[in-house]
């Protein structure tokens, strides 16, 4: 990383975890974490299958997705390597994880595709990884749940002191959090407060995505291009940066560099696609199949 002042970095190759590419001969799938991925929806099922292929790929041992009891056919077809949790509903998430259930899972990832339908659901899982103290990354409608909560940043604080906590929002997912700011400077240092305030990583996505640590230190991401505004493109960082999290169990780095880690090699895989075809064709998918290269 370059530094650029005393309170921001660019990151033009983050810290490279052992985990990701030298791992050891006798170990098992146990040894690269157990992810729990909350995404899906009747209609948005194709934002689970996203996630979890790009938190596959990126090396967690295991994963599963919860997902309404219309999804498990899609889910179970499209990646065959991931185990499913089902819902008692049909369409959306309605189920409450408790301590005990959570407690199976090193890492959990929640929001992709899941719609703005499951507030109570939404409170108890980051209560309990409050608890658990286990890693939560959250995106999508997990933060526009967020959003409408009265007592949103109040609970990101409460469960951003007690367990890694990274957000993932895109510009219009940020200002329903955390308000509209007149300038980008303005924007900016509302994000490193926001990070100090509640203890949470802030992913800032877009050119450049923005990443800030607890402490308000800023870093700058220097891969990607303008193809990756695409649908789904969230989905797989969401699903990569669960998966860095899932392998972290030596914890060799903390959240935010794991964010970081996650966010550069996903622009990575971004700039390795469009080597080969246009950036008008990109599509998120096409990113998946590269994440094997770009963790080289």
């Amino acid at each position: 990383m370059r530094q650029i002042d005393n309170r921001t970095w660019e990151v033009d190759r983050p810290e490279w975890p052992v985990f990701l590419n030298q791992r050891k001969p006798e170990s098992g799938k146990w040894d690269y974490g157990h992810a729990l991925l909350v995404a899906g929806s009747y209609g948005k099922m194709g934002a689970a299958v996203l996630a979890a292929r790009a938190c596959l790929r990126t090396g967690a041992g295991l994963v599963t997705v919860h997902v309404p009891e219309r999804g498990v056919e899609v889910m179970q077809t499209a990646v065959p390597e991931a185990m499913v949790s089902i819902d008692g509903d049909a369409c959306r998430w309605t189920h409450c994880f408790g301590d005990e259930e959570l407690a199976r899972y090193d890492v959990v990832g929640v929001g992709p595709g899941l719609g703005r339908d499951s507030m109570e659901p939404m409170r108890a899982l980051l209560e309990s990884a409050a608890r658990l103290r286990k890693p939560v990354v959250v995106d999508a409608d997990g933060l526009n749940m967020l959003s409408m909560m009265d007592d949103g940043a109040d609970l990101l604080a409460r469960v951003g002191r007690e367990a890694p906590v990274v957000l993932t929002p895109h510009a219009k997912e940020f200002e329903r959090l955390f308000g509209r700011f007149a300038n980008e400077d303005d924007r900016q240092e509302a994000q490193r407060e926001m990070s100090r305030r509640t203890g949470c990583v802030i992913v800032y996505k877009g050119h450049r995505s923005q990443i800030s640590g607890r402490d308000g230190a800023m870093y700058l991401n220097t891969t990607g291009n303008a193809g990756m505004a695409t649908a789904g493109s969230g989905d797989v960082l969401t699903g990569m940066i669960t998966g860095i999290l899932a392998q972290d169990k030596e914890n060799q780095l903390d959240a935010e560099m794991c964010a970081c880690l996650g966010v550069w090699i996903h622009g990575k895989t971004g700039d390795l696609v469009v080597q080969n075809q246009s950036e008008c064709s990109l599509l998120a998918s096409d990113m998946i199949k590269f994440i094997s290269i770009a963790t080289i």
